[in-house]
């Protein structure tokens, strides 16, 4: 491994364990809100912090989780838990540390996923959605464990988008060679749409309620025959408006 590859492997590693970190913190915050325990705040924030990155491994079936295998994760994870258990992060600039250190994660963690799963022989398609799963899977786990409904699937400021962009620039640039590039772009452009949504707002439309307009002549004879009835008269050039027409 060249000087180049080891310092993006440490500039990965190093966002990786902060994204942890910072996950398993906003864990243990839910944990606060649902007035948990410690035993609560240490098992959200573990799934929090790590539960996309299990998901992924385990669904590539090679091996026990990295998540695992890594004492450093756990002890993130853990002391992240033990963090929010015993300071209220409601100041507004740990409120913003932790979203900025979230946001680097979510482009960071699908970087990692998309480019495991192209490594493992996946395709394209299935690479993107293992790279948005190592991304949005904690989250969702943690808001499964509490309940409720995961923040991804609305109502909340985009995520997952972020995800899915940081993921496809990921598959594009690893399938032209360009690994190291499409790590960093992913990184940069998952952070930044994420903070920029919070900032603006912005989230994705709820779902729409067009309406299938009533197949009035199939479910109404008498609508059907009046039908026939006045192509028939205009075929015969007779003008139903006229008097004495039906006499």
């Amino acid at each position: 491994m060249n000087t180049e590859s080891e310092t993006l492997f440490e500039i990965i590693r190093f966002v990786d364990l902060a994204g942890v970190l910072a996950n398993a913190i906003l864990g243990g915050v839910a944990a606060r809100t649902a007035r948990l325990d410690i035993v609560g705040f240490v098992v959200l924030a573990i799934m929090s912090g790590l539960g996309g990155g299990m998901i992924r491994d385990t669904l590539l079936q090679q091996g026990t989780p990295a998540a695992l295998l890594d004492p450093a994760y756990l002890i993130c994870a853990i002391l992240g838990g033990v963090i929010a258990y015993f300071v209220t992060f409601n100041g507004r600039w740990t409120r913003r540390v932790l979203l900025l250190l979230d946001a680097l994660a979510v482009g960071c963690w699908s970087a990692v996923g998309a480019q495991k799963a192209l490594e493992a022989g996946l395709g394209w398609l299935p690479a993107i959605l293992l790279g948005m799963i190592t991304a949005v899977g904690g989250g969702m786990v943690r808001d499964i464990m509490l309940l409720k409904v995961p923040t991804i699937f609305g109502g909340n400021t985009l995520y997952a988008t972020s995800a899915l962009l940081a993921s496809t620039e990921m598959v594009i640039l690893s399938k032209l060679g360009f690994v190291a590039i499409g790590t960093g772009v992913a990184i940069l452009s998952g952070a930044a749409l994420s903070l920029l949504a919070k900032r603006y707002g912005w989230i994705l439309p709820t779902g729409y309620a067009l309406r299938i307009p009533k197949p009035i002549l199939l479910l109404n004879p008498r609508a059907w025959r009046q039908r026939r009835l006045d192509a028939r008269n205009a075929r015969n050039g007779v003008n139903p408006d006229d008097p004495g027409v039906g006499v």
